[in-house]
């Protein structure tokens, strides 16, 4: 298999996971068959959307090659279908969330730095594209995006952004070593999710700037 073969499949994959992780949300949402569907395929879409536009692929790939509107289509369909079968939805939305942010993040900062776009960029760009799917899935399903809670999220993707940029450049791309770089940034999401890890917040006294008590206060 060639490495834009071998691309194009963790693209697909990355849309495929991600509109499941989208319908998966909208199902446990209550959405009709149109909602699930269009939340799964903003969700598996939005952020591929973003990347080409910044590497200045027009149009972007969801909108000129079929197979990836059909894919997350088919993804979205197969979870309004199969929701019945899948146990405890937030689990199934949480780990193929996860799934989808390693595919997207390794594909994505692959594309940029085959467009040249310097590594800070590329890594930055996979980062993105890597969490802008889940960011819009929450955001049409009237969540706080899980980016801005205080989970590991971003971090994980950034991670794995810059173990791909590392290997581009020390000449180890190969699939096998890229497929773990999307498996680091997996299994960091899952086990800050297990082992509750999260990001530093603000802590404030005994009330809050506005004067108001804490959320920490009895």
């Amino acid at each position: 298999m060639d490495s834009s073969s071998a691309l194009l499949i963790g693209d697909l994959a990355g849309v495929a996971v991600f509109a499941a992780s989208g319908g998966s949300a909208a199902v446990g949402k209550r959405l009709d068959l149109f909602g699930v569907v269009f939340v799964g395929f903003v969700a598996a879409l939005g952020g591929g959307i973003l990347r080409d536009l910044v590497i200045n692929q027009v149009p972007p790939l969801a909108f000129a090659d079929w197979r990836y509107p059909a894919t997350a289509t088919v993804a979205s369909l197969a979870v309004f279908w199969l929701h019945p079968h899948l146990d405890r939805l937030r689990r199934t939305v949480l780990s193929l969330d996860a799934a989808g942010l390693g595919l997207f993040t390794v594909t994505s900062t692959l594309k940029a730095l085959d467009a040249n776009v310097p590594p800070v960029g590329a890594c930055l760009l996979g980062m993105l594209t890597g969490i802008g799917g889940g960011l819009v899935r929450d955001l049409l399903l009237n969540e706080i995006p899980v980016v801005l809670r205080r989970e590991i999220y971003a971090v994980a993707s950034l991670l794995g952004a810059i173990a791909v940029a590392v290997l581009v450049g020390t000449g180890l791309a190969g699939v096998a070593s890229l497929t773990g770089a999307a498996i680091l940034v997996f299994a960091v999401r899952i086990i800050a999710l297990y082992r509750h890890w999260s990001a530093p917040r603000p802590r404030f006294g005994a009330t809050q700037p506005n004067g108001g008590p804490t959320s920490d206060s009895p």
